[in-house]
């Protein structure tokens, strides 16, 4: 899958981000989320988003599903993940819909932060990387929005919304 400039800006960034399809099957991840969770990326793709958290959080990540097929969001959902070697870590989801360009869905930009690490230093790095990110997305819009395709263009403003909804978190009431 290549990678738009848009996309780019998550590579190596601070959050761990997955983007899932509709039916909640992992079609690509940044090396933050798979380091994070103790798997290679080829490890991590085509398998469920069910496989990264123990049996007793399944309900809670189906009830996270069900509500972004409900409102094409989801936010401060409290989820346990599972790493590779069986450790778990309490984490705070937050996911936007992405559409193709007749509006249907076609998956979710999903990120995830790990409560454990919600230091001031980490919360400023976050807000950082944020402000970056949207940035970045702005001199995406004013230079080559117009030239994409239609798939680049439902990335781009499916991150745009994404970005849009994390600079909105207020993480004091997250820390632990």
């Amino acid at each position: 899958m290549s990678q738009t400039e848009a996309r780019k800006t998550l590579k190596d960034a601070p959050i761990m981000w997955r983007r899932i399809n509709s039916i909640g099957v992992i079609l690509d991840c940044n090396s933050t989320y798979a380091a994070k969770l103790g798997y290679a990326k080829s490890e991590i793709l085509g398998r469920p988003i069910f496989e990264h958290v123990p049996k007793e959080s399944w309900e809670d990540m189906n009830n996270s599903l069900k509500i972004w097929f409900d409102t094409g969001k989801v936010t401060d959902r409290k989820i346990t993940f599972k790493k590779q070697n069986g450790e778990t870590f309490s984490g705070l989801l937050q996911a936007t819909s992405l559409y193709d360009e007749n509006k249907n869905l076609i998956g979710s930009n999903t990120v995830i932060f790990d409560l454990e690490q919600m230091t001031d230093i980490k919360i400023k790095e976050y807000q950082d990387f944020f402000k970056k990110s949207i940035q970045k997305l702005e001199e995406i819009k004013e230079k080559e929005y117009d030239q994409l395709d239609e798939n680049s263009k439902s990335e781009y403003d499916g991150l745009k919304k994404m970005f849009k909804m994390l600079v909105s978190i207020n993480f004091d009431e997250l820390k632990y």
